[in-house]
C-alpha cells in the first residue's frame, strides 16, 4: 500500500484516508484536543496502528499532529517507518514497536488510545476474532476503530474477469475465501462477516465502505494517459464506496466502529 497523500497511490487509499481523516477530526473535537482551524495540536490524539508496517497511514496521521504508535512484527518495516517519519518531519510523533496484534498488550497499554487502526491484519492472523478483541481493548471509552481487510467479492470478480471461472467458484465456496493453493491471500471476508467480527468485539459500527471497487479493474495505462481520468476515477470510487451493491465486489472492505 502506498502513501495516501500521493496522487497516483490515492486510487488504492483515497476512500479509507478520507473516512479516517473525518473520524480523527470528530474524535479530536469530542475530546477538545484540536486547534481552532481543526488541526490537532500538542494535546493531540493517541493513535495505535497495529500492523502499520512502514507507516503508510501512520506518517500522514502524524502529519495531522497526532501521536502514533505502530506495532509491527517486521524489524525491516519498523526501520523503514523510522526513516519515513524522519523524512516527513514527524519523527517526534511516531513510535515503532515490534510485536503483533495477538500479543498486543505485551508492548502497548490496554485502553490507552483514542483511535486504533487495524489495516491489512485480519487476513493473516491465526484468530481474527481475538485480534479484533485486542484492537478494541486498546481503545479508550468512545474510541474509534478503523478496520481494513480483503474482500471476497473483489477476488471472485477478478478471477472471473481473468477467465479463471473454476477459481472464482472455488473462492465463493471456500470457508476462507481462497481461490486455490496458489492464492497468496490467507483469508477474505464479506461485509457481513467483517461486521459481525467487529460487533462481537463489543463495538458499534458507524460505517462500512468498499475500497478499490474499480481501481484494480481499470487498466493502469488508461488512468496514466487519459487527461482527467485519475480524478474522475477517484470520484467514482468515493461515490460507490458506501453503496452495498458495489462494496460487495470491492477488493477491500473498510469498517469504522466506535467503542461505547
Amino acid at each position: 500500500m502506498s502513501d495516501p497523500q500521493r496522487p497516483r497511490a490515492s486510487l488504492r487509499t483515497a476512500v479509507v484516508w478520507e473516512v479516517l481523516k473525518d473520524a480523527l477530526e470528530r474524535r479530536a473535537k469530542a475530546t477538545g484536543r484540536e486547534a481552532a482551524e481543526g488541526v490537532a495540536v500538542h494535546g493531540a490524539l493517541d493513535v495505535l496502528d497495529t500492523g502499520g508496517g512502514s507507516g503508510n497511514f501512520a506518517v500522514p496521521v502524524a502529519g495531522l499532529g497526532h501521536r502514533v504508535t505502530v506495532v509491527d512484527p517486521s524489524p525491516n518495516a519498523l526501520f523503514a517507518l523510522e526513516r519515513r517519519a524522519a523524512e516527513a518531519g514527524v519523527a517526534d510523533r511516531v513510535r515503532g514497536v515490534q510485536g503483533d496484534v495477538h500479543g498486543l498488550f505485551d508492548v502497548v497499554e490496554r485502553g490507552g488510545y483514542d483511535v486504533v487502526l487495524c489495516h491489512g491484519v485480519l487476513e493473516y492472523v491465526d484468530d481474527p476474532a481475538e485480534g479484533l478483541r485486542n484492537a478494541a481493548a486498546a481503545l479508550r471509552p468512545a474510541g474509534t476503530l478503523s478496520v481494513l481487510a480483503a474482500g471476497l467479492g473483489g477476488a471472485v470478480l477478478a478471477r472471473a474477469l481473468a477467465g479463471h471461472f473454476t477459481e472464482a467458484r472455488q473462492a465463493l465456496t471456500d470457508p476462507e475465501g481462497r481461490w486455490g493453493s496458489g492464492d497468496p491471500m490467507p483469508r477474505r471476508f464479506t461485509a457481513d462477516q467483517l461486521s459481525e467480527l467487529v460487533k462481537a468485539a463489543g463495538l458499534e459500527i458507524a460505517a462500512v465502505h468498499g475500497v478499490r471497487v474499480f481501481a484494480d479493474l481499470v487498466p493502469g495505462v488508461l488512468v496514466d494517459t487519459e487527461p482527467g481520468a485519475l480524478d474522475a476515477l477517484l470520484q467514482l470510487e468515493e461515490a460507490a464506496a458506501g453503496l452495498p451493491a458495489f462494496r460487495s465486489v470491492a477488493t477491500q472492505l473498510h469498517v469504522l466502529a466506535e467503542r461505547d
